[in-house]
């Protein structure tokens, strides 16, 4: 609310010695600067521009002699509304609001890459196209973290989700595993309880594991459930689905044989699908894996997402792929070689 401004008081004081000359009339220039304050009222001083106009008092102040000019004012700052729009009835710019998600990250151009980055990036040439066995070679020589990196593939193919026909949404195991321990979560009722709980399930619940979800609980890395839980999981769509969680009969997370279920993701069955740009993000082991194991792993995932290709998918499918470490630079993989790539009959 807006509220009347009381008049602002300004206070001049200076002294001049008794010899000045008063026919000499100096003019003084009060210049004052924007403020800025966040209290209604505020005492602040501001130097003043001496102007003279006789020669008489450039002599005078060139001796030394003193002059002192001061100003005291006591400001009634403007508050300014929510709106922008100031108290006198002056519009101020407007605020821009802040960016969230994926529009607050910077532009590729004005990104800076650590030191390590770009020591490891060289390495490889940006634009050339290698076979599945150098880039394997390549992306452990560029794991230099102190942790214990991911082997990610990323696949651009030639579909646009936007349509049923052209979705890809499937799992693949990898023959040698993912690395990393999967905790599973099992929702069902009934005798399927204790099958769950005896095939290995980290988690064993009904209605009220539900409620815990429900109530923020998320210490699981995948949830099978039975079909006849399926009525009442279809409440936690806006929770589990933004996290890639919500059981699906493609994703093998909804099915009635829940120890090979749970058998099968602790193994390294992993689940994947294709952004709304049309890219699959998959991880297929561990930096720390030997190059023979991510081999398996990468070619397996390869066939899986070639064995998947959706029905409404028109002219070339596959794009371009690429391979990388979780905090490394990616690596261009030739699509011809790698689709006819076969393993050595001892691996």
């Amino acid at each position: 609310m807006a509220s009347s401004a009381a008049p602002s008081t300004l206070t001049l004081s200076y002294t001049i010695p008794q010899d000045f000359n008063s026919s000499s009339s100096p003019s003084l220039c009060f210049k004052s600067k924007p403020l800025f304050f966040n209290s209604p009222k505020t005492f602040t001083s501001h130097p003043l521009i001496v102007k003279c106009k006789d020669r008489k008092l450039s002599n005078w102040v060139a001796e030394k002699k003193s002059f002192v000019v001061s100003a005291v004012a006591e400001v009634d700052v403007e508050e300014v509304l929510d709106d922008g729009v100031v108290e006198n009835g002056a519009s101020s710019a407007p605020v821009a609001k802040p960016k969230k998600g994926k529009a607050a990250l910077l532009l590729k151009r004005d990104r800076t890459r650590s030191k390590r980055f770009l020591e490891i990036q060289k390495l490889r040439e940006t634009k050339k196209e290698y076979d599945m066995k150098t880039a394997i070679t390549f992306l452990k020589e560029m794991a230099k973290t102190k942790f214990v990196e991911t082997a990610e593939a990323h696949f651009r193919l030639n579909i646009d989700p936007k349509y049923n026909d052209q979705q890809l949404r499937a799992t693949v195991n990898l023959p040698k595993g993912t690395g990393q321990t999967v905790k599973v979560a099992v929702l069902t009722q009934g005798e399927k309880f204790d099958e769950a709980k005896s095939a290995g399930a980290d988690l064993v619940g009904g209605e009220d594991l539900i409620q815990q979800i429900k109530e923020g609980f998320m210490d699981f890395d995948k949830l099978i459930a039975t079909p006849d839980m399926m009525p009442k999981v279809a409440s936690l769509g806006k929770i589990l689905g933004p996290r890639g969680l919500m059981p699906n009969p493609k994703a093998g997370t909804v099915t009635t044989n829940i120890p090979q279920a749970i058998n099968e993701f602790k193994k390294g069955k992993v689940e994947y699908r294709a952004d709304k740009t049309g890219i699959v993000h998959l991880p297929f082991g561990k930096a720390n894996f030997s190059e023979e194991d991510l081999l398996v792993n990468l070619l397996a995932a390869v066939k899986s997402v070639e064995s998947n290709k959706p029905p409404g998918a028109k002219g070339v499918y596959w794009k371009s792929a690429h391979v990388c470490s979780s905090m490394g630079p990616s690596i261009k993989l030739n699509i011809r070689d790698m689709l006819d790539f076969k393993l050595p009959t001892d691996l």
